[in-house]
């Protein structure tokens, strides 16, 4: 009982319409409501009607939220006003329509552009798993960037599709409170940002032991997230549908037996489940990957005209004979 009152009293909170303080308020009635019930219940008074109110009103509220679906069509944040739309894709040579390459000042203040990209598949040559800490040790945003020949650098990262002045919740996340959306971006946008503008800590590591082929078939399985996205809109979710299990679940197209681990939800230490799972530069310790991965403070000082992507990977293991730009 105490489980379902807490997950109606969320359903009230992020999904009611109105004001902020009038679905807090009505959440708050839910659960002193769901307190009585529970305490007559538990003294046998007046069982069948306190019983039939809150069974009743559970009922409602799941099938309330079976009716929710998301949207594409709402009134969305600058960053996450386009959908990433797969042109074209031969399976080499595939063109990118909204590709993100804003340039950021600061967190709010920014220059929007979208823009078309080719790729040609033949041409890859790594895969780095980045994550950017926003909220302690535990938790990172998790993006994957990919590497060609030319130098050139293409992230993907699936975000929440915030509307104009909404801002991310992990608990409004559990109740269909945002839409998800997959972001392709350049590295001096959606990385920069993140180190130049919002002030997160920023780690990058080269991923391991992935062919030319293993490369193509990760990179083409975001495509095809991206292709569902853009047919039909789907729900963010804080703990099945987020940036972090979107990189487990399309990096089993590659390695089918990898085990399901809490870091998948605790984000911030993905890294070192990477590395146990053989994921990342061997015979490097963890602790030397990490301190050498720390991407930030390099961002911050590099000197004007530098090339950003050059510059971040400066003694990074793994990224020794990385095109130099």
């Amino acid at each position: 009982m105490a489980l379902l009152a807490l997950w109606v009293a969320g359903l009230f909170a992020y999904q009611l319409p109105g004001p902020g303080w009038l679905s807090a308020g009505v959440a708050v009635l839910w659960l002193l409501a769901a307190l009585w019930t529970a305490l007559t219940v538990a003294r046998g008074k007046r069982t069948k009607r306190w019983t039939g109110f809150y069974v009743a009103s559970v009922a409602l509220a799941g099938l309330w939220w079976l009716l929710l679906t998301p949207r594409q069509d709402r009134d969305w944040a600058d960053d996450v006003a386009q959908r990433l739309h797969v042109e074209s894709f031969d399976g080499r040579h595939v063109v990118l329509d909204n590709v993100r390459d804003f340039t950021w000042r600061t967190e709010t203040d920014h220059d929007a552009r979208w823009v078309r990209r080719e790729y040609d598949l033949d041409q890859l040559r790594s895969a780095d798993l980045v994550l950017s800490y926003w909220m302690g040790p535990a938790i990172a945003h998790t993006l994957v960037s990919f590497g060609f020949d030319d130098g050139r650098h293409l992230v993907f990262s699936l975000e929440i599709r915030k509307e104009q002045g909404e801002s991310f919740s992990a608990l409004g996340g559990f109740f269909r409170r945002f839409e998800m959306t997959l972001v392709a971006s350049e590295e001096t946008d959606i990385l920069r940002t993140r180190t130049n503008a919002r002030g997160e800590d920023v780690y990058l590591y080269r991923l391991h032991g992935l062919d030319r082929g293993q490369l193509k078939a990760l990179f083409a399985a975001y495509l095809d997230e991206a292709k569902q996205l853009d047919a039909a809109p789907a729900f963010y979710n804080t703990a099945t549908s987020n940036c972090t299990t979107i990189v487990f679940d399309l990096a089993r197209h590659i390695a089918p037996g990898l085990p399901l681990d809490y870091r998948l939800l605790l984000s911030g230490y993905l890294a070192e489940y990477a590395q146990e799972v053989g994921a990342l530069v061997p015979g490097v310790p963890y602790a030397e990957l990490h301190a050498k991965g720390r991407i930030t403070q390099r961002a911050l000082h590099m000197a004007a005209g530098e090339n950003y992507s050059t510059v971040i990977r400066r003694g990074i293991p793994g990224t020794e004979q990385d095109p130099q730009q």
